[in-house]
């Protein structure tokens, strides 16, 4: 089977949900071992490369957040993944699905976004038992930046 033969069929991979692009250089905070591998392993395919570590100085597109109720500060998580970011780049907050251990209220991102500078764009589901919101600096901000 090739690589475009879900796309035939009008499915898309976990990386075109996410809108990664390759040569994109996408960073990952909060890897643990309930992290969706199918996706990490879509995203390093399409970028070319690697996910970079949270500890990288790099200058990034994407940060994909992988977030659990029990992390702690959600704002100072956000925060935090807007530093390394480019001026148009996105934070995929990445959460479990109702009803999975971890799970994260909407209402929660939406309350602690707009205080970290970010804006909820869209949503999606990003894996079996992941739940995805795409957050970004609205516009004004970023010219400031």
């Amino acid at each position: 089977m090739s690589a475009t033969a879900g796309h035939a069929d009008g499915v898309k991979s976990p990386a075109d949900r996410l809108g990664i692009q390759p040569g994109q250089v996408v960073m990952e905070i909060g890897f643990d071992d309930d992290c969706a591998d199918e996706l990490r392993d879509a995203v390093a395919e399409r970028v070319g490369d690697d996910l970079v570590d949270e500890d990288s100085d790099e200058v990034v597109d994407v940060v994909m957040l992988w977030w659990r109720e029990d992390d702690g500060d959600l704002f100072d998580a956000l925060v935090n993944a807007l530093s390394p970011l480019t001026d148009n780049g996105v934070v995929w907050l990445l959460t479990p699905k109702a009803g999975r251990p971890g799970h994260v209220e909407p209402s929660d991102i939406s309350e602690v976004a707009p205080t970290a500078g970010l804006q909820q764009t869209s949503s999606i589901s990003a894996a079996q038992d992941w739940s995805g919101a795409r957050l970004v600096a609205p516009k004004a901000a970023r010219s400031k930046r």
